[in-house]
């Protein structure tokens, strides 16, 4: 990696050759997360605490640092696993699921399970959301089993400035390591775990900040909605 003169001094500038090694070699380990996060056979004993649990989904946080992870699980009756992702990963649709975001769009495609997304935030949305982005990688696996995983997280702000300059006025938050694990089930259903670690950037009460992060897990009932209403019925 190379400063690049031409833009801000704290950015730099990567070839994709070079991005696509870092993005793969950073997704491994947040694979590795969301799959043991989705392990029933380990609740009770990798240090989840179920928070709640209704209508037939259950939210759980786990503290990671400075703040909590948070996981949502779920079953989608009558809901393949590819259907579930064509929603949860269709960009131009976020906004139906998530009412704060103004704006998502793919930077670059590195592979075609892998791409760099920018997401953004506008002065409307709410205070923790208020004027952010976020520059995120999203690696999409299939496992042995078919079990599907979409893992995502920000890449450095180094990176992200270098690929995609800072909105004026915008801060730069980060999504740690967060992401999907869809897994396939008889009668074409499925069973979805939903996990996301956020640091927003900027000062805010950290308790603010982990109760901002119980209602970003809340958003799958939007997502539910939209799953069950798209057409695609075809296996992974």
């Amino acid at each position: 990696m190379m400063s690049n003169p031409t833009t801000c001094p704290h950015s730099w500038s990567i070839s994709e050759d070079s991005l696509r090694r870092y993005v793969y070699f950073a997704s491994e380990s947040c694979i590795q997360e969301l799959l043991s996060a989705s392990d029933s056979n380990r609740t009770g004993k990798d240090g989840w605490k179920v928070l709640a649990f209704d209508n037939g989904v259950e939210i759980s946080k786990r503290r990671s640092g400075s703040f909590h992870i948070f996981r949502s699980r779920w079953l989608l009756r009558s809901v393949s696993p590819q259907q579930f992702i064509t929603v949860a990963n269709a960009i131009d649709a976020a906004k139906q699921w998530d009412p704060d975001l103004v704006e998502a769009k793919y930077v670059k495609d590195l592979e075609d399970n892998l791409s760099i997304i920018r997401l953004r935030f506008g002065e409307s949305s709410k205070s923790l959301f208020k004027n952010r982005e976020f520059t995120v990688y999203e690696r999409r696996e299939t496992m042995d089993d078919g079990t599907l995983v979409v893992a995502v997280a920000s890449l450095p702000k180094e990176i992200a400035a270098g690929l995609h300059p800072k909105s004026t006025n915008a801060i730069r938050g980060l999504l740690m390591q967060s992401g999907w694990v869809v897994e396939k089930l008889e009668d074409n259903s499925c069973a979805v775990t939903y996990v996301v670690q956020l640091n927003p950037a900027g000062w805010l009460p950290k308790c603010f900040v982990n109760r901002r992060n119980t209602k970003l897990v809340m958003i799958i009932d939007n997502l539910k909605k939209l799953a069950q209403a798209c057409p695609m019925k075809g296996e992974i």
